[in-house]
């Protein structure tokens, strides 16, 4: 079992930025991809971006690509996701999560498990 805890949320003003980060613990880290998703109040859990195991592969959803970037540090166990120019519809709580199976490179919910509690980001207009 790994358990994730995100940090880094907070209350930002349209085109601010933050930078989240995922911390694990527990079994392996370094082999599995890990991937970031969010739900805003009222809306389902959507994917948000994903980074294979080698942080050679990184897949966004096309609201963020090229504001938001992912990356990881396999040695201190942590994943990041850099959101910059940040809008109002960005606000959600933002979940971190491990694929199921290593060596992967998944963006769909079900392709996860070993949910962080979440953390919420808010963008003021």
């Amino acid at each position: 079992q790994v358990q994730l805890v995100e940090s880094g949320g907070g209350l930002v003003q349209d085109g601010g930025s933050l930078r989240l980060s995922c911390t694990a613990s527990g079994q392996t880290f370094s082999t599995y991809a890990m991937g970031w998703f969010r739900q805003a109040p009222g809306k389902e859990r959507e994917f948000v971006a994903s980074i294979d195991w080698s942080s050679r592969k990184a897949t966004y959803a096309s609201s963020v690509k090229g504001r938001f970037t992912i990356s990881r540090d396999n040695a201190a166990k942590v994943m990041y996701l850099q959101m910059d120019s940040l809008k109002p519809e960005d606000t959600a709580v933002y979940f971190c999560a491990r694929e199921k199976f290593p060596y992967g490179l998944g963006t769909r919910s079900i392709d996860f498990h070993s949910w962080g509690q979440g953390t919420q980001v808010t963008v003021s207009s």
